[in-house]
């Protein structure tokens, strides 16, 4: 039975590659200063060093430098966005977060929240358990948004616990104008990064992409 509420609303570590790149890059960096300024220091006098090949030294010498300095600013730019996720991921661990998935069901009401098409003259709540078999249908008011599934028959018989979903089916006269699935908070036990988005496990042991929140609370 349900009761309405007041409508409310991983690969190798590159950081580890990137830093013995640049200590490479730093040693052959001062391997070629000393051969520059041994080569300068015991030039013969009568034949020195060719004007041209002395600025091409010193061009390839700047070049080492600049790659130098490149590969620390990457290597900056990487453990600054490695902090910036693993902030990102320990802000998540621990909210309650709403969204479509199904919902754990333990004996204590569930609060779910839906609304019906503006076209819609009148509204159902289908409720199914994990494998997709309807346990209850229950007319509710097209004006609310906000309900309260108690987790019982209608003739007051508690379901058992359990994964249920919940959708809300909108009517003109007997035509089925949409149906939507309803939503529900739940507590993020885990935050990962995926492929292109955090993945979010829930209390439930359901996984859903980040993309997929619609509301965010401090956890209870």
């Amino acid at each position: 039975m349900i009761s309405p509420i007041a409508s409310t609303t991983q690969n190798a570590n590159p950081l580890a590659a990137s830093s013995g790149q640049t200590a490479a890059l730093a040693s052959d960096f001062e391997t070629f200063l000393l051969m520059l300024t041994a080569q300068a220091r015991h030039q013969d006098p009568l034949e020195p060093l060719d004007s041209s090949e002395y600025a091409a030294q010193l061009a390839q010498f700047s070049m080492v430098e600049q790659q130098v300095q490149t590969n620390d600013l990457l290597t900056a730019l990487t453990l600054s966005m490695s902090s910036m996720n693993l902030e990102e991921l320990a802000s998540w661990v621990g909210m309650d977060v709403r969204s479509t998935s199904p919902f754990q069901f333990d004996g204590a009401p569930v609060t779910l929240y839906g609304q019906a098409a503006p076209a819609a003259d009148g509204a159902v709540l289908v409720i199914r358990d994990a494998d997709g078999a309807e346990v209850e249908r229950i007319t509710v008011q097209t004006t609310d948004s906000v309900f309260v599934w108690a987790g019982t028959k209608e003739d007051g018989t508690p379901l058992p616990a359990g994964t249920y979903s919940a959708a809300l089916e909108s009517y003109d006269g007997e035509e089925v104008l949409s149906t939507q699935p309803m939503s529900s908070y739940a507590q993020v036990i885990e935050a990962q990064v995926g492929e292109d988005t955090v993945l979010l496990t829930l209390e439930n042991g359901q996984v859903i992409p980040a993309g997929l929140v619609s509301g965010v609370r401090t956890g209870t």
